[in-house]
């Protein structure tokens, strides 16, 4: 996508990224961790435009849960409180065997995408998210398998370089998730946004994720560059400085009026599957 595609007004894909697999209910008392609070978040996110829902797991006690049966659990549960999303599940995890990872592509049916770190980072003073080549290579092969599209999740300029290595091996349109934030993450500034965007192959789509109060600069500056958004309570828990945000929607809500705003129009799913050729 491109500058052009904003002047042509091309549908913008909101993303939810609703619960994640690191902070929890101590971090914001509304972020969901059970599959009837997913699926109440996923109901309402949808209705507020969001057409993809990145969908982590967690066990009763709060805790990341990897097994297929609680995905399967939690996406039965989206799937009925919701119409017509895109459901894309998450295979991150830090410090977690490979078996694990590969668990949320294995639900009946499978999702239709998931997420694929491509490369380490560190996580706080003593994590660290391993992403080994044979790790992304053995995720990527049981998507190809399961007819999963991945969502490539490119942490920092040396995973642009791992996903653009196997740009070939992908189903077209290649969706990059371009993510920025602290620590082993890109610098989280419009240049480096800029520069990223240039160095992605003609006819790629994009997403842009920004951590904390770096979400609603970044995303906006993704809808003028012609890409997508992700929001949520993954990312960020407060909608403006020292005020936390109500809920998922309420990101999605005014990521929504944003694209109005600048003359994007927002995809429906269909639209979304329709432009990532799902």
């Amino acid at each position: 996508m491109s500058y052009d595609d904003y002047l042509d007004a091309k549908p913008v894909i909101v993303t939810a990224a609703l619960t994640g697999g690191v902070q929890g209910k101590e971090a914001h008392p509304d972020l969901p961790e059970t599959p009837d609070e997913i699926a109440a978040a996923a109901a309402a996110c949808e209705n507020a435009g969001a057409s993809i829902l990145h969908l982590h797991a967690r066990r009763d006690s709060g805790e990341r849960a990897f097994s297929t049966e609680r995905f399967q659990e939690v996406t039965e549960k989206v799937r009925e409180a919701t119409e017509n999303v895109v459901i894309q599940h998450s295979t991150g995890g830090t410090g977690a065997p490979d078996a694990l990872r590969a668990e949320p592509l294995r639900t009946d049916p499978a999702p239709e995408m998931a997420s694929l770190d491509m490369g380490p980072l560190n996580r706080y003073d003593r994590l660290t998210s391993e992403n080994t080549r044979a790790t992304v290579r053995m995720l990527h092969e049981e998507m190809r398998e399961r007819g999963i599209k991945p969502e490539l999740e490119v942490f920092n300029d040396g995973h642009l370089n791992e996903s653009l290595a196997i740009v070939d091996e992908l189903d077209s349109p290649p969706y990059f998730n371009l993510i920025f934030g602290s620590g082993t993450l890109s610098v989280p500034h419009p240049r480096s946004l800029q520069t990223m965007v240039s160095h992605l192959p003609e006819g790629a789509e994009f997403n842009v994720l920004g951590f904390g109060r770096h979400q609603l600069p970044l995303t906006t500056m993704s809808i003028v560059l012609g890409g997508h958004v992700r929001v949520g309570l993954e990312d960020n828990i407060y909608y403006r400085k020292g005020e936390l945000a109500e809920s998922n929607a309420q990101f999605v809500e005014r990521a929504v009026r944003i694209a109005d705003e600048l003359n994007r129009p927002v995809a429906t799913p269909a639209q979304a599957r329709e432009i990532l050729g799902l």
